[in-house]
């Protein structure tokens, strides 16, 4: 079988967090460093194999301050781990286009496997004879099960940031070449 590679348009593309802020309010972030490869048989996605890494430098909630806070050790210590990094392990299909994506997600060195939804946009040529595919991918993590364990309260008891993330990509790649298998 053919293996196909695809490779990230990240012009394209996007990858988004969202977390909670008091409980009642919701912060978006966003990374603008960011790369990712897909390899699969021929064109069929359940067989895809993915790999994905930020740059937690390029963080950015469009708060300098905060950017820096989360930079810091008390949460991504991106001087020490300067990347997150996601790597498939496998593909389920539902249907037509919704897959589950399975793999291990690495934060501050700590890797955790991680199930994501995944919503298959299709297949087309640009303008330029390229072959392109869209996905946007969702799901959702404990920032603390990574070491993300800043926390604060509020004088009344409150939570300044929820333990919860929600993820969100939106993702286009670029047919590379198809390559018989030897």
């Amino acid at each position: 079988m053919a293996t196909t590679k695809w490779n990230l348009d990240a012009s394209h593309s996007e990858v988004q967090f969202k977390v909670k802020h008091m409980m009642i309010s919701t912060v978006t972030g966003h990374f603008s460093q960011f790369d990712a490869s897909i390899e699969t048989n021929g064109d069929d996605f359940t067989t895809a194999k993915a790999s994905f890494s930020a740059e937690i430098s390029s963080i950015s909630t469009n708060n300098d301050q905060r950017d820096g806070h989360l930079k810091s050790a008390d949460f991504f210590d991106a001087e020490n781990h300067p990347q997150i990094s996601f790597s498939s392990t496998s593909v389920e299909k539902k249907d037509d286009e919704n897959y589950v994506l399975n793999g291990d997600l690495t934060i501050r060195g700590v890797t955790k496997a991680v199930s994501l939804k995944v919503e298959f946009g299709g297949i087309a040529q640009d303008p330029w004879g390229n072959t392109r595919v869209g996905f946007m991918i969702e799901g959702k993590i404990n920032r603390k099960e990574f070491g993300l364990n800043w926390s604060a309260v509020t004088e009344a008891g409150g939570i300044v940031v929820s333990d919860e993330v929600r993820l969100h990509v939106n993702a286009e790649f670029v047919k590379e070449a198809v390559a018989a298998e030897a």
